[in-house]
């Protein structure tokens, strides 16, 4: 089983990804983070930026615009909102539209990277994305002919075939021993993380993701490829739009 804390916040996105709603004691407060006894906020990582939401406590709401990581998980609130006194029992909510706006995106991407390694055996040297919008840049010497239509076509394909997004957590030996489990030029997956968090798009791509995704390709919804840009030494960067 997969160690859900971080410092003392139990991470419940970890486990449930569809969880929006929840309640928690706080465990410290001020104006520059609240820390919850357990949390559904994605801190960010990976690429993905971090859930928005809102705490409800005493007949009050305070705004949540980001999670700030370190010995505990920070939750940013919005500058000037009420702060709940610690030991207080708040109803909190993850901003749903932002969430599953980046859970779409973020498994768009994995198929993107599965389709780009599959067909052309490149690896992938960096990323980023926001709401339905995201690029990746991969290590691409050549651009081969009519390559931007061909990946947009082999993404869409992948969608249609509705693939299931399966997550599951390995001892770090066990999951290194899975082919081609690291599609980054660069291993991210520090040396201290010995229970390894696995999203598999089954029959495409397996990769070490600490992110959340959606329970399908289907999902996603369509995958539109903007323009190649070249970024030196062979480096090309593909930007994507989500729509659908």
């Amino acid at each position: 089983m997969t160690n859900d804390l971080h410092g003392r916040t139990q991470r419940l996105e970890l486990s449930d990804q569809n969880l929006r709603d929840f309640e928690a004691v706080v465990l410290d407060a001020t104006p520059e983070g609240i820390v919850l006894s357990r949390s559904a906020f994605y801190p960010g990582g990976g690429g993905q930026p971090a859930d928005h939401g809102v705490l409800v406590w005493q007949g009050v709401e305070t705004r949540i615009v980001g999670v700030r990581k370190g010995d505990d998980l920070h939750l940013i609130p919005a500058e000037g909102d009420p702060i709940p006194p610690v030991g207080t029992v708040v109803e909190a909510a993850v901003a749903d539209a932002r969430r599953s706006a980046l859970m779409r995106t973020h498994s768009g991407l994995h198929v993107l990277c599965g389709v780009v390694f599959r067909d052309y055996g490149c690896l992938v040297t960096g990323g980023n994305m926001d709401e339905l919008s995201a690029r990746m840049d991969f290590d691409l010497p050549e651009l081969p002919a009519g390559f931007k239509q061909a990946v947009e076509d082999a993404c869409n394909a992948e969608i249609v075939a509705d693939r299931r997004i399966d997550v599951r957590v390995l001892p770090r030996q066990e999951a290194f021993e899975i082919p081609d489990i690291i599609r980054t030029a660069t291993n991210l997956v520090p040396q201290s993380v010995q229970d390894v968090r696995i999203v598999d798009i089954v029959g495409l791509d397996t990769q070490a993701d600490g992110g959340t995704h959606v329970a399908s390709t289907k999902q996603i919804g369509h995958i539109r490829v903007g323009k190649v840009e070249s970024k030196g030494r062979g480096f090309r960067r593909l930007r994507i739009q989500i729509t659908g």
